[in-house]
């Protein structure tokens, strides 16, 4: 675990607090504008930094990032969220969509093209991946995602531990209630770069309470 490491390497830790797939109205299916999710992350006791992950479109960055923009300590990461006919990708730092036809090699070689990274989106269920993603060489799997169920989650878990990658957490919000739901804990600063080169080397974590509170469900 990243702790450990900082501790052994007496750097110092910085911890962020980040909801890695957030859907706003440029989403078919969803009903965040991104003036309220930019108010809720001022709102927000301690998650700061979304990241924007529409379906097969980045129109909803330019907006979202000009609204945040006068708040230092708000971070918005670009992304998308890509559909394959293999299963969804997110793909984090990017505010571009990758050529089509989309399969699931060429959007992870888009991602590695422009130090983007490539996630398995909630891969057991709906619209999921499933035991596929263990063939390609994804950056991380979504190990907790607001919108599965337990078992789910629990088998995206086991999957990251089997691919040997990173697991990241996110609310997939689609609706304002639901936005910083669930969240990773990051060692990174406020820095686009930073955050997602620690997600690629696991300085991520998953806190308790949220697994816990997620299989109370």
């Amino acid at each position: 675990m990243f702790r450990e490491y900082f501790e052994e390497t007496n750097e110092r830790l910085i911890l962020i607090y980040a909801d890695f797939h957030i859907h706003t109205v440029f989403s078919n299916d969803s009903s965040i504008t991104p003036k309220k999710l930019v108010n809720q992350l001022v709102r927000h006791n301690f998650v700061k930094v979304v990241a924007i992950t529409d379906h097969d479109t980045v129109r909803g960055l330019k907006e979202t990032i000009k609204l945040a923009s006068p708040f230092p300590d708000i971070l918005i990461v670009p992304g998308v969220e890509i559909s394959t006919n293999q299963g969804d990708i997110l793909v984090l730092g990017t505010t571009e969509l990758p050529k089509t036809p989309w399969t699931i090699e060429s959007i992870i070689d888009f991602a590695h093209s422009i130090d983007a990274i490539a996630i398995v989106a909630h891969p057991y269920r709906e619209y999921g991946m499933g035991d596929l993603a263990k063939d390609y060489k994804f950056d991380a799997v979504e190990v907790l995602n607001g919108e599965s169920n337990s078992e789910a989650n629990n088998n995206a878990q086991k999957l990251a531990k089997i691919m040997k990658i990173p697991g990241i957490a996110g609310s997939d919000a689609h609706r304002p209630s639901e936005i910083c739901k669930f969240y990773t804990e990051v060692s990174a600063s406020l820095d686009i770069e930073e955050i997602l080169k620690s997600i690629k080397q696991g300085y991520v974590s998953i806190p308790a309470k949220l697994n816990s509170n997620k299989n109370n469900i």
